[in-house]
């Protein structure tokens, strides 16, 4: 197996090859094959679920009941992430943070953290939200180190390592307008 289909396999179960297995097969893949954003700029589109991290803070790691989600849609400089219950409960609500997004070279993209807050479950026509805006006070941005259709490597500003997959089956305009102010009548 290639180091990309190991990868693959264990970010199903990330606990089951381990941190340093996880590090080692990133490492191969960020030398193999980098991710070139200019060139190909139409993968990094999509809904994306973290599916390891290098960080110790409990919203970056994996859980069997949380979906920890973002939302990449470049050509309109938008991006969200997303904590909600998985399954039946993902309905519920969830955590989110908005951003404007911009690709900055071949691997950076820049992120300004716009509005965050508790997304509730829909009333018929409308969606409970409180979102308030968010001060930020540092630049950010992420290195997309390996990009393709199936998998996004990505490097923090703080040097927290990520890997996500993508998830096909979820729509990004769907997530957005969760998070988006209703329309004024």
């Amino acid at each position: 197996m290639t180091p990309r289909e190991l990868l693959l396999e264990g970010l199903c179960n990330p606990a089951a090859l381990g941190d340093q297995r996880i590090r080692s097969l990133i490492e191969a893949l960020e030398r193999e094959s980098p991710a070139d954003l200019l060139q190909r700029p139409q993968h990094l589109e999509g809904v994306w679920e973290l599916r390891w991290s290098s960080s110790k803070a409990p919203y970056l790691r994996v859980a069997p009941w949380i979906d920890n989600l973002q939302v990449l849609v470049p050509a309109r400089d938008r991006a969200m992430n997303l904590l909600r219950l998985t399954g039946a409960f993902s309905g519920l609500g969830g955590i989110a943070v908005l951003a404007r997004i911009a690709v900055q070279g071949p691997q950076r993209v820049s992120v300004s953290f716009e509005r965050g807050g508790w997304i509730g479950p829909a009333l018929g026509p409308m969606q409970m939200r409180l979102l308030r805006q968010v001060s930020q006070s540092y630049p950010a941005w992420l290195d997309i180190t390996v990009l393709d259709q199936e998998l996004r490597i990505c490097r923090g500003q703080t040097g927290t390592l990520f890997a996500l997959r993508r998830r096909e089956e979820l729509c990004c305009d769907d997530l957005l307008a969760l998070a988006e102010p209703a329309p004024q009548l």
